[in-house]
């Protein structure tokens, strides 16, 4: 145990460890807060489409060779399509889900399309799967970045809390609060931007494809004990946070995954949740 306390501190010494500490429990925090919602609502679905969206944007990033400028491309590639699958869903010719569908399979279509015909490295299959997956992409995040991803999840958790009663409204009862003057479309317009956020901050710890579970496992965790709005948002934002301690510390003292060491983490989390919270039913 000794050992393990003065392997862990020896890493917290190096300043990459820090940074992917302090991204991760923002991430963290920030999917948290709008997972519940997402939940609630049935969009969950929006996220996933909007990692593809992710993905390919940051295949043109790659492609176009904007290193100092990828993480703000990526940010405007992955906004303008939430609006517009936003804008898409409301269209009766074509429902919710198939504009999911078909915006983040064509984005993951075009994304690996680019890797191919224009390879930034030898190892193009590791590239991808490290982009899909996550890798060690939090460990090495530069200092532009770290201030990038404190900036903006200070907006959403800002947001969050200034809006809290009109997204508490929104997600219960859409049409009550439309009734009552609420311009339910333009939350719901920010509630997609927002999420398009988070995506993007989260592609650095847990990869594309592994960004669905950080914003619904704590908040499905949270639901099995707490019924009110508030208490499971304050919960889910908790689990969230102590899940990506332990996982990114996980994972650099045994050398595996971010990504999918975080996701296993929240599993195990939701799992003990559920039989808590069957226990207590019964």
């Amino acid at each position: 145990m000794s050992e393990l306390l003065e392997k862990l501190v020896f890493y917290l010494s190096f300043p990459f460890v820090r940074r992917a500490l302090i991204v991760g429990v923002l991430v963290a925090l920030c999917a948290s807060l709008l997972g519940v919602t997402l939940v609630l609502k049935r969009f969950s679905f929006i996220g996933d489409g909007l990692s593809h969206v992710a993905f390919g944007a940051m295949a043109i990033a790659a492609v176009l060779k904007v290193t100092d400028l990828e993480m703000p491309l990526i940010l405007a590639i992955t906004v303008l399509c939430a609006v517009l699958l936003l804008k898409t869903g409301q269209n009766t010719k074509i429902r919710g889900d198939a504009a999911v569908a078909m915006i983040s399979v064509g984005a993951l279509a075009v994304g690996y399309l680019l890797m191919n015909l224009f390879p930034t490295s030898s190892n193009i299959s590791g590239d991808v799967c490290s982009t899909l997956f996550g890798s060690t992409s939090i460990l090495t995040l530069s200092l532009t970045e770290v201030i990038l991803s404190i900036v903006l999840s200070a907006v959403v958790v800002a947001l969050f809390v200034l809006l809290y009663n009109k997204i508490f409204a929104v997600t219960f009862d859409e049409n009550f609060a439309r009734a009552t003057g609420t311009p339910a479309g333009a939350y719901n317009l920010m509630i997609a931007v927002i999420v398009a956020v988070i995506i993007v901050l989260s592609m650095n710890l847990v990869g594309s494809l592994l960004i669905s579970a950080l914003v619904i496992f704590p908040a499905l965790s949270a639901m099995r004990l707490f019924r009110s709005f508030l208490s499971v948002t304050v919960c889910a934002a908790v689990l969230s946070i102590v899940c990506s301690l332990l996982g990114i510390l996980i994972s650099v003292l045994a050398d595996t995954p971010v990504g999918s060491t975080v996701v296993v983490v929240q599993i195990a989390v939701f799992a003990v949740f559920s039989l808590i919270g069957a226990l207590q039913r019964r």
